[in-house]
């Protein structure tokens, strides 16, 4: 996978950001599709609580299919 393309729609992108589902790397056009979800409040908080255990590496609560 090229460093400077989106693991998700696979289009170039200068900026990558870890999503909040997976460890996917995805371009702000994807992570704007993400951010409207409605299981984003769930991942955001299941992201939250593995932190406060001390747990850096959550691997996220999973892709939703419609995403």
């Amino acid at each position: 996978m090229s460093p400077n393309k989106c693991q998700r729609c696979f289009k170039k992108s200068n900026l990558l950001i870890m999503s909040w589902f997976n460890v996917q790397m995805i371009c702000s056009v994807c992570r704007d599709k993400e951010l409207k979800h409605p299981k984003i409040k769930d991942a955001k908080k299941k992201e939250m609580e593995h932190c406060k255990r001390g747990n850096y590496n959550f691997i996220g609560i999973g892709l939703p299919k419609d995403l």
